[in-house]
C-alpha cells in the first residue's frame, strides 16, 4: 500500500491535537491532511477534503461531536468517524454509535489502540474499546440473530455471506463490482443489526447459524 490513510483531526485543544498528530506519524502510514477545532469546521473540512476517516472529540464548542457526527454521516452515508474522548460512560459510546460514527476509543488508552481502531474501521468493522460496552454476541438467543439475518436486504445477506466465508472487504468489493467503501458501509451496518463489533464475531454467528455451509 503506497498511499497513505487519510485523517482529519477534530479537537478543540490544540496540544492534544499535536499529540495525535504526532502518535499518527510514527506509524508511517496515516497522514493528518486537516485539523479542526470545532464541528462546523470539520463538516466544511470533509467535504473540501474527503478523508478516509475523521477522528473526532465529543466534546467541543458549537454544535459539538454528536450532532458534527450525523451531519457529515447526513452528506455521506459511507463516511468513517472514529470518536476519541475522556468520557467511558456506555451512554457516550451508545449515542456516538447511533449517531453514525464507526468506532469509539478513549483519549487514556494505549497508544497502539489508536492505529488498531483505525485499521479495524477501514477493513469495515465496527471498533469500540475493550471493556466500554457490556453486550456481546453470546448475550444474544439465536433467534434473535436469525430474525435479523432473515431481514437483511439482498445485497446486506451477500456482504455478510463473503464476510463469513473470511473474504476481505477489498475483495469483496471485488467480486460484487461495489466500492470497497460500499461495501465497509454494508458491513459495519450488519454488525450494528447483528450487536456485534468484530468480523470474528460475525463468522461465529454463521457458523453456527449454518449460514455459510461449513
Amino acid at each position: 500500500m503506497n498511499a497513505k490513510i487519510k485523517t482529519i483531526l477534530v479537537d478543540d485543544h490544540a496540544v492534544v491535537r499535536a499529540g495525535f498528530k504526532m502518535l499518527l506519524a510514527a506509524g508511517d502510514t496515516i497522514e493528518v491532511i486537516g485539523e479542526a477545532s470545532r464541528g462546523e469546521q470539520a463538516i466544511q473540512l470533509y467535504q473540501e477534503l474527503q478523508p478516509d476517516i475523521v477522528i473526532m472529540d465529543l466534546s467541543m464548542p458549537g454544535i459539538g461531536g454528536l450532532e458534527t457526527i450525523r451531519r457529515i454521516v447526513l452528506r455521506d452515508s459511507e463516511a468513517l468517524i472514529l470518536v476519541f474522548s475522556v468520557h467511558h460512560e456506555q451512554v457516550y459510546v451508545n449515542r456516538a454509535l447511533s449517531a453514525g460514527a464507526k468506532g469509539y476509543i478513549t483519549k487514556n488508552s494505549a497508544p497502539e489502540i489508536l492505529a488498531e481502531a483505525i485499521m479495524s474501521i477501514l477493513q469495515g468493522d465496527t471498533y469500540v474499546e475493550r471493556g466500554l460496552l457490556k453486550v456481546s454476541a453470546d448475550n444474544l438467543a439465536q433467534t434473535d440473530q436469525q430474525a435479523a439475518i432473515a431481514a437483511f436486504s439482498p445485497r446486506e445477506f451477500d456482504v455478510f455471506s463473503l464476510l463469513a466465508q473470511g473474504l476481505t472487504v477489498h475483495k469483496i468489493a471485488d467480486q460484487l463490482c461495489l466500492g470497497h467503501k460500499t461495501v465497509a458501509n454494508y458491513a459495519t451496518q450488519i454488525k450494528k443489526k447483528l450487536q456485534i463489533n468484530t468480523t470474528a464475531e460475525l463468522a461465529h454467528i454463521a457458523v453456527n447459524l449454518g449460514v455459510t455451509g461449513r
